[in-house]
């Protein structure tokens, strides 16, 4: 099992980015749905009464989704894996600040694979020690990582001229660009502290899945949180109930791309 927390730091505040995520959600929705892959929001609605990090937060919207994957699982797992089984369910409690998200593969890995990232997020640079109150055994294994959206590295596969926060300014909150050591200058700030904790319990594969597996995710984060930063003009002033609005409309949209046309977004590396 390998535990590695993630800190992503962005000039916003703890409340944008509630409306920043789900709208950056939606549209990475769209670029990765097409050609029989992509993603299949089954639930999305309210839930209550479901305790997380230790009773602290209980209520809050919950997903159910399925993620229709071929081309984005390394090659030697295709080869091992019959077809169609490479789908994967996510379910989220969305509790914000605080969101549990469990990704499975029911139909092939089973019980022998679970990723769980617990997110928290909390109005700092990156320096809290142990928001997720971890205990003193997962403490000494967990690895802490400073993802830096304007100065770490993108494959050249990712990279967006448009989603450069190095070259971005928003016109309506005049934020950007983001250059030199930024998260110490910018304000406002905030910080998403993503533990994730990855199983994969394959003889002989335990070690090389899950390290690309964490490999994964923190392209993922890079990414998705340049977007998020990038694209401050689209959601800038948006509510949760414009949100909500747009979940339901990318639903339909991503009912029917799925369907029809080639396969897109981040493929995986190497292949």
């Amino acid at each position: 099992m390998q535990i590695k927390e993630f800190r992503v730091t962005l000039p916003l505040t703890v409340e944008e980015y509630q409306v920043a995520q789900l709208f950056s959600v939606a549209e990475a929705s769209k670029e990765n749905t097409g050609g029989g892959e992509g993603i299949e929001v089954l639930k999305n609605e309210p839930f209550a009464n479901f305790p997380l990090l230790g009773g602290k937060y209980n209520s809050g919207q919950y997903t159910y989704k399925i993620y229709h994957l071929q081309s984005k699982v390394p090659a030697y797992i295709r080869l091992l894996a019959p077809k169609g089984s490479l789908e994967i369910h996510e379910e989220a409690w969305n509790a914000y600040p605080y969101c549990r998200t469990i990704i499975t593969n029911p139909k092939f890995m089973k019980d022998a694979f679970k990723i769980i990232i617990d997110t928290l997020h909390v109005g700092d640079a990156g320096d809290s020690e142990n928001v997720h109150e971890l205990p003193a055994d997962k403490l000494k294994v967990r690895d802490v990582i400073h993802i830096d959206i304007a100065n770490d590295p993108v494959l050249p596969a990712d990279y967006k001229p448009e989603e450069d926060p190095t070259t971005y300014q928003s016109k309506k909150t005049g934020r950007g660009p983001l250059v030199g050591d930024w998260r110490k200058r910018v304000d406002p700030v905030m910080t998403c502290y993503k533990l994730v904790t990855c199983e994969f319990k394959w003889f002989g594969l335990q070690n090389r899945v899950e390290t690309f597996i964490q490999k994964s995710e923190r392209r993922l984060f890079t990414n998705f949180h340049r977007q998020v930063f990038c694209s401050t003009d689209r959601w800038y002033g948006l509510t949760m109930e414009d949100i909500r609005a747009i979940e339901d409309q990318v639903k339909d949209e991503l009912d029917k791309a799925r369907l029809v046309g080639e396969v897109r977004g981040m493929r995986a590396d190497g292949d």
